[in-house]
């Protein structure tokens, strides 16, 4: 870890032009094909990434949502402004639609593989949105269901394998720029009861899905799941066992998914711990997502990231040629290193490129089937393990093979 090494490979930190340029250039189709598309779920998430979406008229043409509650679909047409857009209340009958390529699915949790497999069986590439299944079983049906498929792209909305900032991240672990990784700290903390309000003529039930167990992989597979998954990825792991609790801490109001959560996963091959965590009573720290090594930690916010290299490593990155002090390096005032300079897109839409440059050009997505559901068996392992206060082990079943 030589300061002059560390130079010549800045492209992995300060520079970030290089590594932009070759996202984008993965990410651009070689043909200017423009896909139909539908979306199957109105909800808040369903419009966020409709508003996405459009700004990428060159790559998608939305035809049809779809939503068995009124209100929400009635709130989706007029966000899709435009009269030709077809609304649907049963998923059916908008697979039906032969001139249909593709749909997004943005349902609650529990409708994940029933509606993923009925695309599927319908010609339809699927979108599907984080968490990928509600469990286990349902996981490994839809690793089946998508062989079944092949010529069919399964993609799974899991982001960060996408956004520039946490490439380079994955990139840096490679390298050996954090040393020997033993720890990972991670937080997405709010105060706020995570509740909509519900119409009348509506339930509970049917708008605040994410608070009943029914319907829901609580705080684990909403907010949790996304930095799961890149630790799957950038290390090219998974748990071998998983520990958790938590609690209705705080708000007593009916919801019997937990509002304050923690989980432990430990990774035997890596040597690694990482904590996992989340509250809806307090908000102070927010984001956390910190990769600690013997060389250096790693600590990101969403959209921001900062190398603070260890004492040891510090000293070797301010010497050159035995000269202290003489360095082009860029130093925040906490004694960090800025990841990556400039700003990129919301995950998204980096996302929904790839989406479009798989299905054009016949290519398996970053955040495919497997992928997904490796990262479902660990949200259905440590929500297992927070509300039966058990250890729960990994299972030679779950190692998917492509």
């Amino acid at each position: 870890m030589s300061r002059r090494k560390f130079l010549q490979q800045a492209g992995v930190l300060t520079g970030g032009l290089l590594l932009h340029q070759q996202l984008m250039a993965a990410f651009s189709s070689k043909f200017q094909q423009t896909i139909n598309i539908g979306f199957i779920g109105c909800g808040d998430r369903g419009r966020g990434i409709l508003s996405i979406i459009q700004e990428l008229p060159e790559s998608f043409r939305v035809t049809a949502v779809c939503d068995v509650l009124d209100f929400r679909l009635q709130e989706m047409l007029k966000a899709a402004n435009d009269q030709n857009v077809k609304g649907y209340k049963d998923h059916r009958k908008l697979l039906e639609d032969k001139n249909l390529d593709a749909v997004i699915i943005a349902t609650p949790l529990n409708m994940h593989y029933p509606i993923a497999a009925d695309a599927l069986a319908a010609g339809k590439h699927v979108f599907l949105e984080k968490t990928m299944t509600y469990n286990i079983p349902e996981a490994s049906k839809l690793v089946q269901l998508a062989k079944q498929h092949p010529a069919q792209v399964v993609q799974v909305g899991h982001q960060y394998r996408y956004v520039p900032l946490y490439f380079r991240v994955k990139e840096m672990i490679e390298k050996g720029y954090l040393g020997k990784v033993t720890h990972i700290d991670c937080r997405w903390d709010r105060n706020w009861n995570w509740r909509r309000n519900v119409p009348q003529g509506y339930t509970d039930k049917q708008v605040n899905w994410r608070m009943y167990k029914a319907y829901s992989g609580g705080l684990v597979a909403e907010l949790l799941s996304h930095q799961i998954d890149f630790i799957n990825w950038a290390f090219d792991t998974h748990p071998d066992e998983v520990l958790g609790t938590g609690g209705i801490d705080f708000y007593k109001d009916g919801r019997e998914t937990f509002d304050n959560v923690q989980v432990i996963l430990r990774y035997n091959k890596e040597n690694m711990i990482g904590n996992f965590g989340a509250t809806c009573g307090n908000s102070r720290e927010g984001y956390i997502f910190k990769i600690k090594g013997t060389k250096g930690t790693v600590a990101l916010l969403v959209n921001e990231g900062v190398f603070y290299p260890e004492p040891a490593t510090r000293k070797e990155l301010q010497v050159v040629d035995g000269v202290s002090g003489a360095t082009k390096i860029e130093w925040n005032k906490d004694g960090g290193i800025p990841i990556l300079k400039e700003k990129g897109k919301d995950g998204t839409w980096y996302a929904l490129k790839d989406f479009h440059s798989c299905i054009t050009e016949k290519k398996r997505p970053t955040s495919n089937v497997i992928t997904g559901a490796t990262t479902a068996v660990c949200v259905h392992l440590a929500n297992a393990a927070a509300y039966t206060h058990t250890i729960q082990q990994w299972k030679p079943s779950y190692n998917f093979s492509k």
